[in-house]
């Protein structure tokens, strides 16, 4: 069997850049994050089990200059005046230490910080949930249904990282990210 790479560690990051190219203004977003000098590969929604969270200071100190960087990003870049950018990454991680959770990613316009974490953290769950087997009323509030997931004692945390910025008064393209960055 070969071997696979399975990340002990990730942490959270986020940015905002501008700069009247589009591709600059995400360059200056990926600086602000602390991860322009990586070369970072998008990975899809799985938190490994036993995986520990780390602040991005501890995270970015095991990271080498120039080296492939697994991550889920979220990116959102817009050239409209005063228009909501908005991205998000959601958490939710099994009690299970042994089970794996899973992460979300959202990119989009016109959601307050407040509505993309929730949006962000609730689809983390619901994914988590429908693995764990859990009945779902997707009627009912984010609220509840995160109390109706704890009370079960079957998701112990729920986390989201949010950038939003309103797009430059000027036009200047303005991109917004957010990730949750790998470690190994």
């Amino acid at each position: 069997m070969a071997a696979q790479l399975v990340p002990r560690e990730m942490f959270f990051t986020k940015g905002v850049g501008k700069h009247r190219q589009s591709l600059q203004s995400f360059e200056h977003a990926l600086r602000d994050a602390g991860i322009a000098q990586f070369n970072l590969v998008r990975v899809s929604s799985i938190f490994p089990p036993g995986c520990k969270i780390v602040s991005r200071q501890s995270g970015l100190e095991k990271l080498q200059t120039g080296g492939i960087v697994h991550c889920v990003m979220a990116e959102t870049r817009t050239d409209e005046p005063s228009r909501l950018a908005s991205s998000g990454i959601g958490l939710a991680v099994p009690a299970e230490s042994n089970r794996f959770g899973y992460i979300s990613e959202h990119h989009g316009y016109g959601l307050t910080h407040r509505k993309c974490a929730d949006l962000v953290e609730d689809m983390a769950a619901t994914m988590l949930a429908t693995t764990l087997d859990i009945e779902l009323d997707p009627d009912k509030a984010y609220d509840e249904r995160r109390e109706i997931y704890r009370a079960k004692g079957l998701i112990v945390k729920t986390r989201a990282e949010v950038q939003t910025a309103r797009g430059d008064k000027d036009g200047l393209w303005t991109t917004v990210v957010s990730a949750a960055v790998f470690c190994y």
